[in-house]
């Protein structure tokens, strides 16, 4: 929970607009109450392995985690997967390579 108040912390002092916590279901409702209490936006995803991933932040971005409505990370697609690295603040640049990368071999497994 340290780590989550953490990013709760992140997210009011404006270092990130969206952040993805990974946590035991067993949490859901503490989560929940807090991120309610501190008027931040959310999506909780279950996961089979019984926690869930719960993204919070910014209103619009939390609006694209719901239209791209899938609630395992494994089943987005490259660009998805490249769309919520890039909203998560991860590195542009690695980003890209990630994508370009993962593009490439998915090419070759098709030939």
């Amino acid at each position: 929970m340290e780590v989550f108040l953490h990013h709760i912390y992140e997210y009011e002092k404006g270092i990130r607009n969206l952040i993805l916590h990974t946590i035991s279901k067993k949490y859901m409702g503490l989560i929940e109450r807090k991120l309610e209490s501190h008027g931040i936006s959310y999506h909780i995803s279950e996961l089979k392995n019984g926690n869930i991933n719960v993204f919070f932040g910014d209103e619009s971005c939390i609006q694209v985690i719901k239209t791209i409505n899938k609630d395992s990370l494994t089943d987005y697609t490259l660009e998805e997967d490249f769309i919520l690295g890039i909203m998560l603040g991860y590195d542009r640049k690695k980003q890209c390579e990630r994508y370009l990368k993962f593009k490439e071999l998915r090419k070759e497994k098709v030939s």
